[in-house]
């Protein structure tokens, strides 16, 4: 399957996506690969393989729910634009 500029521009378009006219030519293309790809995958023999069921099923290992402070109070305050001791600091919002 070809994809032509038209049908490239309608796919840009659903995407929500503004592609310049002249690089409508090397999306076209991209997109020819990727269709290319999975026409592969359409020739792949997949007789005799179960459909995947997904993991629903499958039960879930808990840990347990204890509250801690992470243990890393240095690299938490490391992402804090400003800090005072052990807190972050922020504007105040309220008079």
């Amino acid at each position: 399957m070809s994809l032509d500029a038209a049908t490239v521009r309608r796919i840009a378009s659903l995407a929500r996506l503004r592609v310049p006219e002249d690089q409508l030519p090397r999306l076209g293309q991209e997109l020819n690969a990727i269709l290319g790809w999975i026409e592969q995958l359409n020739e792949v023999n997949t007789g005799g393989v179960e459909p995947l069921t997904g993991s629903a099923a499958l039960a879930m290992r808990m840990r347990e729910d204890v509250v801690n402070d992470g243990a890393q109070p240095e690299a938490v305050l490391s992402n804090a634009p400003e800090r005072i001791d052990a807190f972050y600091a922020v504007p105040k919002v309220v008079e």
